[in-house]
């Protein structure tokens, strides 16, 4: 994500709960303009928690660097129990309000620091922050244990950034990855890596579609109908106009939107 050009906050929150504002750090729902990347992240803890409800015993999960809490509120819908933790003060008050199941708990602390054991861990779209990510997936591997497994995702630089580029112009970004940098990187730290990737499907594929082959962009400023067409085309972005697929279903990683990973020690 790249840093919002104008003021948004989320709309119509519960009473009680502060809305919070979009900074480009972390997305959030209830922003109608913020809806492509919020789907685009909900259908990634979707995905997760229909794989934590099919294990044989019920799971604690934890959600790291959980922002405004609606992933580990997700989660908690499948899990015996789950962990919120975000360092943020204003992420943490919001999400401790907000989302208040009885199995569902917030943390504040650093990801550096929370050492809690947990069966399930979930790391997304935050390892591209991170100074030292050796160190990160190490101490991951020692909270789930020998025989728990993490979920760790990232945008792909080669679709998120501009051609040639090693880096997005996202400010909070330190290291963006290829897939084999990625694989790479996590298999120094792991025995089983499987790497899914984030694809746009059903509308989403047809409006990249008419993007690349009808000059789409070109057509709706030529009609000055950008803003109107937009205004009802972003919020209406649903996660099922994502797809997950891997290398072994044909995909080609290095055209994914984002990368999931599955580990395991």
């Amino acid at each position: 994500m790249t840093a919002p050009p104008q003021h948004y906050v989320q709309r119509n929150q519960p009473e009680g709960v502060p809305p919070l504002e979009l900074t480009g750090e972390r997305t959030l729902p209830d922003v109608p303009e913020e809806n492509y990347w919020y789907r685009r992240h909900l259908v990634v803890y979707e995905w997760i928690a229909e794989r934590v409800a099919a294990r044989t015993s019920p799971a604690k999960v934890v959600d790291l660097a959980c922002g405004e809490g609606y992933g580990t509120d997700v989660l908690a819908g499948a899990a015996k129990e789950a962990v919120g933790v975000d360092a943020n003060p204003e992420a943490y008050e919001h999400a401790r309000l907000r989302y208040t199941r009885d199995n569902v708990r917030f943390v504040r602390t650093l990801v550096e620091t929370f050492d809690e054991p947990t069966d399930v861990l979930v790391f997304l779209q935050t390892i591209e922050h991170v100074q030292d990510p050796d160190a990160i997936l190490e101490r991951f591997k020692t909270l789930i244990g020998p025989d728990g497994e993490a979920y760790v995702s990232t945008p792909n630089l080669l679709t998120l950034a501009p051609p040639g580029a090693e880096k997005s112009e996202n400010p909070w970004h330190i290291k963006e990855y290829r897939a084999s940098e990625y694989r790479e990187l996590l298999e120094r730290h792991f025995g089983h890596v499987e790497i899914l990737g984030l694809f746009h499907a059903r509308k989403l594929k047809v409006h990249a579609w008419a993007i690349e082959h009808l000059g789409w962009d070109r057509i709706h400023k030529t009609l000055r109908i950008t803003k109107p067409f937009y205004a009802w085309f972003t919020p209406a972005i649903a996660a099922s106009d994502f797809v997950l697929r891997s290398a072994a279903d044909g995909a080609n990683l290095d055209e994914a939107l984002d990368f999931v990973a599955v580990l395991r020690p």
